[in-house]
């Protein structure tokens, strides 16, 4: 008899501690399904609008003659690189000075296109590609620029796509 209610008793406590268990734990259909993300294949449309608006404020930055603007789209930190022409990579300083002393000596814009953009998304990461063909006046000296130029961007914590390496390189026109 008292092996029967030892028994009895510890079925019992079987059964209401696996009962507990199942309420403490959904079923899986009831979860819900975890949405895949393919960073590689992915469009990511609405940020690319967001990178194309982006570069259309730095352009108008330049036009404008606003540097400060211009400079605002930029992550400067020490992860912040660029590479131009070939030279050796320097950092937010030297980019900085570069494009403060290059775009305050700007006294007229005449042509500003970005041919053949594409513009990458990795979720939070994107990169920018473009050839420029850019006329820009320095008092009566003009200078056309004719470049390979790729922008990696990184949205911050605000939501804003923010510059994070430069390079730029001539672009060789009609060769293969």
């Amino acid at each position: 008899m008292k092996t029967n209610v030892i028994f009895l008793l510890a079925f019992s406590f079987c059964i209401v501690s696996t009962g507990c268990k199942q309420q403490q734990q959904p079923a899986i259909e009831e979860q819900p399904a975890a949405v895949e993300v393919d960073l590689i294949n992915d469009e990511f449309t609405e940020a690319q609008q967001e990178i194309e608006q982006t570069m259309s404020d730095i352009m108008q930055s330049i036009k404008d003659g606003d540097i400060d603007k211009l400079l605002s789209f930029h992550a400067y930190g020490p992860k912040f690189t660029e590479f131009i022409n070939g030279a050796p990579r320097h950092g937010s300083k030297g980019n900085e000075e570069i494009e403060r002393s290059t775009f305050e000596a700007v006294t007229e814009v005449i042509k500003m296109d970005a041919n053949d953009m594409k513009i990458a998304v990795y979720g939070d990461v994107a990169n920018v590609t473009f050839h420029s063909d850019f006329q820009l006046k320095f008092g009566e000296d003009l200078a056309v620029v004719n470049n390979q130029i790729s922008l990696l961007f990184v949205k911050n914590r605000e939501g804003a796509w923010k510059i994070v390496h430069e390079h730029h390189s001539p672009l060789r026109m009609g060769e293969e």
